[in-house]
């Protein structure tokens, strides 16, 4: 099948992988690509000819967060309830439908892996790194928590606390030392150690491996995780009613300068990301 924003192959026997596909945009989330993403990990499920789906991005990085530059409210993939809080609820609820697929999900990471990027990984249930990557959420600085409130259960309270405060980036080293990385790689081992564990992932029967996969699942859920990041969708909501959030926002724009501009306003004061000085 022809994709616009994904390239889709299978690179090992019983292993589908998903390139994103928009390089020029730094893979940016748009709702067409996050509906192709869904499509093919659901078909992937529903192919008996396939144990486990890995996720890359294609170019510089994994991918840079939310298409700020669409209009996210149009042609959403699937429906979501209406009313404050949407969106949030909107993308928190596609990220829980990779967590309860049958079929292992692999996210083989590398540059930067930003906002709704980290969201995506953290839906997967294996999370392989590059050293150098950089992993963060920047929009709590001036914009909102995340929609997917992932930090505590996956780094514990006080690295959560730590990048929540200040929105600053792990490197895929720590990424995988504090636990939101399964593990790191340097970045030219990358691809062939996501590929080498995915080959031997699906020598287990899928109909064991699924049940594997559902007992670490729901370990977390009773311990409160799904639970927790739904309810963080509405303390998202509530952080578009500031005055901070409401004025950083009526700046936006969609066309790439505003964008561009917005974000560069957010992260200057800190000297990270795309304002970084090398």
């Amino acid at each position: 099948m022809s994709y616009q924003h994904i390239i889709v192959d299978d690179p090992r026997p019983r292993v589908r992988r998903i390139t994103l596909n928009r390089p020029e945009k730094r893979n940016a989330l748009n709702n067409r690509l996050r509906g192709e993403i869904f499509e093919v990990l659901e078909q992937a499920d529903r192919d008996p000819e396939i144990s486990i789906s890995i996720l890359r991005g294609a170019g510089p990085c994994f991918s840079a967060g939310y298409d700020l530059s669409a209009d996210n409210r149009v042609d959403q993939p699937y429906h979501s309830a209406s009313g404050p809080g949407q969106w949030s609820r909107h993308v928190v609820e596609g990220w829980f439908s990779i967590w309860d697929l049958a079929k292992p999900v692999i996210a083989q990471v590398h540059g930067y892996c930003l906002a709704g990027g980290t969201e995506l990984a953290t839906a997967c249930d294996v999370v392989y790194v590059a050293d150098d990557a950089q992993i963060g959420y920047p929009p709590v600085r001036l914009m909102s928590p995340p929609d997917m409130q992932y930090h505590p259960w996956l780094v514990g309270m006080r690295r959560a606390m730590e990048l929540m405060l200040t929105g600053d980036a792990m490197s895929g080293r720590e990424a995988a030392e504090w636990g939101y990385a399964t593990r790191s790689f340097p970045l030219s081992e990358l691809e062939s150690k996501t590929l080498d564990f995915a080959e031997r992932a699906a020598k287990v029967p899928v109909e064991l491996q699924q049940l594997n996969k559902r007992s670490v699942h729901r370990a977390m859920e009773i311990m409160g995780a799904r639970a927790a990041m739904r309810a963080g969708t509405e303390i998202q909501a509530l952080a578009f009613t500031t005055e901070a959030s409401k004025a950083y926002m009526a700046g936006f724009r969609r066309d790439g300068g505003s964008v561009k501009a917005q974000l560069d306003q957010r992260d200057t004061t800190f000297g990270d990301y795309r304002t970084k000085k090398e």
